[in-house]
């Protein structure tokens, strides 16, 4: 296991918080940075969306989530861990440009809910109890998140929620059929 789990998760927050403190330092609105669906413009909101914010609530509600899971995948799973986050982050962000509403996508709670279905399914699918145990406190800790699925809020892209939790799932079940020998750690 690498002690420095938490350092890929640590640098994107890193980023997060750098880009809000730009913009309310400076007063600026980097928004038109983040993911606008089938539109060449919104593309590059793909790599910029989950480093910005709409306010400090939705920054924070971001940042630790994304600690516990992101630190929990390199600390737990540290020979497949980059391949799943760069999933998680990616993909997540092209399936919202595809499907999503037609407005700016902001935030990184698609790539947290990515991370956290991973972490919950994959115990599911390879079925140790290592991966079992993780599921179930990922479960206890985060099996709230189920309802941000559902929002009826506006302004909340609930399509980066349910792209993230799509994604954590498929790379859940992808991941658990791969032989974790073959990757060094």
């Amino acid at each position: 296991m690498h002690k420095s789990g938490i350092v890929p998760p640590l640098r994107l927050c890193f980023f997060m918080w750098l880009a809000f403190s730009i913009e309310h330092y400076l007063n600026m609105d980097l928004g038109y940075l983040g993911i606008y669906p089938r539109d060449l413009t919104g593309l590059i909101g793909i790599l910029f969306a989950p480093m910005l914010h709409g306010n400090f609530n939705h920054l924070a509600s971001n940042t630790i989530p994304l600690l516990v899971l992101g630190g929990s995948l390199f600390f737990f799973y540290p020979a497949i861990a980059s391949r799943v986050f760069l999933h998680a982050y990616f993909f997540t962000n092209i399936l919202v440009w595809v499907f999503a509403r037609p407005f700016y996508h902001i935030g990184a709670s698609g790539l947290v809910y990515a991370l956290a279905s991973f972490l919950v399914f994959y115990g599911l699918f390879k079925r140790n109890f290592k991966s079992v145990f993780i599921s179930a406190i990922i479960i206890f800790l985060y099996g709230g998140m189920a309802y941000g699925l559902l929002s009826l809020d506006d302004r909340v892209s609930w399509e980066s929620h349910l792209m993230g939790a799509v994604v954590g799932l498929a790379s859940a079940f992808t991941f658990s059929k791969v032989n974790t020998r073959h990757y060094s750690s």
